[in-house]
């Protein structure tokens, strides 16, 4: 099992905890967190590019010159791709572009993300998360006492002194531990719990 420290607010180490197998010692399988973090950025995407084709366009139904004899090239419309004000020839179109990635896969992938952060010692674990006021300056305190300037703060519940805190602080994010994922744990540099949401996280997740 992973053994991480237990800090308190102030930065001290007050003790240890152990971190279960079944999500924070996993083999991190890559291959699987790529095709996860890769359905996640493409299902952010709002795919309402759009641009019109030749077929879109008004006017150009006259031919603009003869066939022959002008020294020109042939043309045939005004809203050829070649001329000013012509379509486009491979025009984008809005579309869907949501991947399909199964519930096995996803779970294998937060497994992996969570047990890497564990592996490389990005894990910190807060006995408990508090603060005396719900100011961004006593949330920086707390980071800056155990060096945490890129973080993902993951809170069991909404609404708190922390998540309203720390969302004016530059590469400090929080969530919660129902709507964590891949992309997000990987994304910051380290990974800030409490030893509730270790636990909710384990029983969630497991």
């Amino acid at each position: 099992m992973p053994n991480v420290n237990l800090y308190d607010t102030t930065g001290q180490v007050v003790g240890s905890i152990e971190l279960a197998d079944a999500i924070f010692g996993q083999e991190v399988n890559k291959p699987v967190l790529h095709q996860v973090v890769v359905a996640h950025l493409a299902a952010r995407r709002q795919g309402t590019q759009s641009a019109k084709t030749r077929a879109e366009i008004s006017g150009g139904g006259k031919k603009p010159w003869r066939q022959k004899g002008t020294g020109h090239a042939r043309q045939g419309s005004t809203r050829s791709p070649q001329w000013r004000h012509g379509g486009v020839v491979f025009a984008p179109k809005p579309r869907d572009y949501t991947m399909k990635v199964n519930k096995k896969m996803r779970r294998i992938a937060l497994h992996s993300a969570l047990s890497a952060k564990a592996e490389a010692a990005e894990i910190i674990v807060f006995d408990e998360l508090t603060i005396p006021e719900a100011k961004t300056r006593e949330m920086v305190k707390v980071l800056s006492a155990v060096s945490a300037q890129n973080a993902l703060i993951v809170l069991t519940e909404a609404g708190s002194d922390i998540e309203r805190a720390a969302r004016n602080i530059k590469g400090i994010k929080t969530t919660l531990v129902t709507t964590l994922n891949t992309y997000e744990i990987l994304h910051h540099g380290k990974l800030i719990l409490t030893k509730d949401s270790a636990a909710k996280i384990e029983e969630v997740y497991a």
